[in-house]
This record gives C-alpha cells, sequence and structure tokens, in this order.
C-alpha cells in the first residue's frame, strides 16, 4: 500500500483555530477522562449497593435487583446511549424535557453519555460484588451476628472490605471497560478522544496519523491506570492479609 505519512499534521493548526491537532487530541482525551470518571462514580456506588442488596434474605430486593441487572446487561451499550440521548427526555415533564433538549453543547451530550455508561457498567460491578460476598465463608456472617452486629454493620465492617479486596483486580479492568467505552458517545455527539480523531481525519485527511495518535493516546492512559491499580491492589491486599491473620493468631 503506497500511503505517505505525515506525522507533522499533528502540528498544523486545527479549523477552529483553538490549536494543534494534537492540541485536539489531547483535549479529547480530557472530555474522555471526565466521561469515564464521573460514570465510573455512579456505576462503583450503584454496582456495590445493588450487588449487596442482591446477597440480602430479602427476597422482593433480590429479584428487583436482578431484574434490573438483566435489564441492562442484556441491551446493547450503543442501544442504550440512543435511548438516554433520544427517548429518555420524551418521557420527562414537559418543561423538564424542553430543558434537556435544549442544555447547550457539549454538555447535553456529556449528561446522558455519563448516565448510560455509569448504569451500563453498574450491572457488571454489581455481578462482581455480588460473587466476591458470596466466595466469602458463611462464618463470616455468623460471627458478626454472634458479636452482635446487625446485618447491615456486619456487612459494612465484616464483608464488604473482604469481598472489595478479593474484586480489585476485575473491579480495575471494568474502569479500564470505561474508559474504552467512551468512545461510544461520539455516536451522541460528545468529541470525546475518538470523536475528534475521526473529526481530524475529516478536516486532514490523514485517516490513518488520525488514529494512530488517538491509539497511543489510549495506550498510554490505560497503561498508567493498569500501574496505578496495581500499585493500588498491593497496598490494600497486603494490610488485608494482615488484618486477616490477626484475630486468629490473637485467639491462639
Amino acid at each position: 500500500m503506497n500511503y505517505n505519512w505525515n506525522w507533522k499534521v499533528l502540528l498544523e493548526m486545527e479549523p477552529g483555530g483553538t490549536g494543534s491537532y494534537l492540541h485536539y487530541l489531547v483535549v479529547g482525551l480530557g472530555w474522555t477522562l471526565a466521561t469515564a470518571l464521573a460514570a465510573w462514580i455512579i456505576a462503583l456506588s450503584l454496582g456495590a449497593l445493588i450487588g449487596t442488596l442482591r446477597t440480602t434474605s430479602m427476597q422482593w430486593v433480590v429479584r428487583a435487583g436482578n431484574l434490573y441487572v438483566e435489564i441492562f446487561r442484556n441491551v446493547p451499550l450503543i442501544v442504550q446511549m440512543f435511548l438516554w440521548f433520544f427517548v429518555v427526555p420524551e418521557f420527562l415533564p414537559k418543561a423538564l424535557g424542553d430543558w434537556v433538549k435544549q442544555v447547550p453543547p457539549p454538555w447535553g451530550s456529556y449528561i446522558p453519555a455519563v448516565l448510560c455508561l455509569g448504569i451500563f457498567t453498574s450491572v457488571r460491578v454489581a455481578e462482581q460484588v455480588r460473587a466476591g460476598i458470596n466466595s466469602l465463608p458463611r462464618g463470616q456472617r455468623m460471627a458478626g451476628t454472634a458479636m452482635g452486629l446487625t446485618q447491615a454493620q456486619a456487612y459494612y465492617h465484616v464483608i464488604l472490605p473482604q469481598a472489595f479486596r478479593i474484586i480489585l483486580p476485575p473491579i480495575t479492568s471494568e474502569f479500564m471497560n470505561v474508559i474504552k467505552n467512551s468512545s461510544v458517545a461520539l455516536t451522541i455527539g460528545l468529541l470525546e478522544l475518538t470523536g475528534r480523531a475521526r473529526a481530524m481525519q475529516e478536516f486532514s485527511f490523514k485517516v490513518f496519523e488520525a488514529f494512530t495518535a488517538a491509539t497511543v493516546i489510549y495506550l498510554l492512559t490505560n497503561l498508567i491506570v493498569v500501574l496505578g491499580m496495581r500499585a493500588l491492589e498491593h497496598k490494600v491486599r497486603v494490610p488485608g492479609l494482615i488484618a486477616a491473620g490477626g484475630p486468629a493468631q490473637a485467639g491462639h
């Protein structure tokens, strides 16, 4: 294939006059991270709550949590993104729906993207939290009850700290998935990293340079996330092992 690579295009001014194409992509990375972090807060909070409730003895709560997970897990992300952007405002009260539809860009795309990614990822987090709790010996709950703790206190002080140490590695992968899945937001007009790479290739006709640069930025970003989360795993796991062995040793 005869293709004339021109990496200097990254230093050329983009048509909007805000800076070079490289700066244009870096700003897109900023929107990617802002979307991913906000969505991750929703996913972790909601997923931890639903995953925990699905392990309780309240059957109606368990069924409601299962229904939530099955609905959002079995609908493709891009379909959910369109539903949040195009359909949900139509079901809101007219005044609120009109306000949502008139939110200026990029916020009009950012808010639905964050809600969609957060809820979509929360069902995966909920499954991991449920699996982490169920992997613990039943004696952990019994020990909490024997100490006079309520069910909520047993979860907070005994069960959840151990469960989260177990599921920390897959939780790391989920955060990386949120960063990558944020690229779907370009379909509703959010100019994050992938959206800006696409705009760059349309302006400059340099498709390989645009998407190669975006690929390198994604790789470097996720590598930093991996290294950071590995350091966090090591920091959390070692005290966790010491704490787990402490009471047993004290008993002897």
